[in-house]
């Protein structure tokens, strides 16, 4: 790499003093983006996700553009199941649509391992050239955690209520929880090979799981996602947990062995770290305030870098994905606010 590489992400993450809030988007690579929009007019998602040169394009273009501070490889939750037997296209307009989706314990036993170097090769050469030729920033990794992938598998594909899920959980406890074992098996065999492809950091998608009350949470779900985590502590990169609509899980996350909690738009920062949540955070701009003009969008991002900045250990990203109709240069715009208004203050 020509550049000198910029860690101040993950010296955040980390919890260390920063001279300014590093940020990043979630689903930064594509969405709103021209030329990721040009590719999709031939390409779908898993078809630029197995070929390394147009990945790594897809995840590198918004650090080149927007001067964020960390990439996140482009590619879906969805992308390790085939793997391990799940017959899942994702079309558009719809989302992940599950073939064969899981109904009893027999269904859970049928599922297999994943073999990364066999099963994903394509995930792990476009981590290796991201990673050795092409990035300044820290790569992020990531996976889905095993009850929004369940919420699909179990679903036949996206939900407004999960209530097959629930009804499953609730009905068929030993299957459930056979179903979350394979699924944290997948996920710690496929974040590791990530890392040792050269993944710096890895956030955890639960995307769904605020759909669970607290009680449920720490019964069906916690054990589980504790169990990912300890193993995850090894590889010695930080790690993030990210949900939507999960507020009232913010305390549950902060227990678990991980390095940041996610946080979206529906829980202020202040308010988590009134909470007693003590590790690093990150968030949390609603998106939608990406669509209005700039004097209110600067506004809502002072308030939240001010909150951010009270304690080291922040990140600033959305809080939750970046969607289709916002201007890329607007990213650009706030990328360059959130360092230089940061910068700034911290110098105080």
């Amino acid at each position: 790499m020509t550049q000198v590489f910029n860690d101040t992400f993950l010296r955040a993450c980390r919890g260390e003093r920063t001279d300014y809030v590093p940020a990043w988007y979630m689903r930064q690579a594509g969405r709103s983006q021209p030329e990721y929009r040009k590719l999709k007019e031939k390409y779908s998602l898993f078809e630029i996700t197995k070929q390394p040169e147009l990945c790594a394009y897809v995840t590198r273009l918004p650090v080149e553009q927007y001067g964020v501070d960390a990439a996140i490889l482009y590619k879906d939750i969805m992308s390790p199941l085939p793997a391990i037997g799940v017959d899942v296209d994702i079309k558009a307009g719809i989302g992940p649509v599950i073939g064969n989706p899981i109904r009893s314990l027999s269904d859970v036993q049928k599922l297999g391992e994943i073999h990364p170097e066999q099963d994903v090769p394509y995930v792990l050469d476009t981590i290796k050239l991201l990673t050795t030729e092409q990035l300044n920033v820290p790569l992020i990794g990531f996976a889905g955690a095993p009850f929004t992938l369940a919420s699909y598998m179990i679903e036949g594909g996206p939900s407004r209520n999960y209530n097959k899920t629930k009804a499953f959980m609730y009905a068929q406890p030993e299957a459930w929880f056979a179903l979350m074992d394979k699924l944290a098996d997948m996920t710690i065999t496929y974040v590791g090979a990530q890392v040792q492809a050269g993944a710096k950091a890895v956030q955890i998608f639960d995307s769904w799981v605020g759909a669970l009350n607290v009680a449920d949470y720490r019964f069906f779900i916690k054990p589980v996602m504790t169990r990912i985590f300890t193993e995850l502590r090894k590889l010695n990169v930080p790690l993030i947990m990210f949900g939507v609509g999960a507020s009232h899980l913010a305390n549950e996350w902060n227990d678990l062995p991980l390095d940041v909690v996610g946080l979206d738009w529906r829980l202020p920062i202040s308010e988590a770290r009134g909470r007693g949540i003590h590790k690093a955070v990150q968030g949390n701009l609603e998106p939608a305030i990406l669509l209005c003009p700039w004097d209110v969008i600067e506004a809502r991002v002072k308030d939240i870098l001010d909150a951010g900045m009270q304690q080291p250990g922040y990140v600033f990203n959305l809080g939750h994905g970046v969607f289709p109709d916002v201007n890329p240069d607007t990213l650009k715009r706030l990328t360059d606010f959130v360092h230089d208004y940061t910068r700034e203050q911290l110098k105080k």
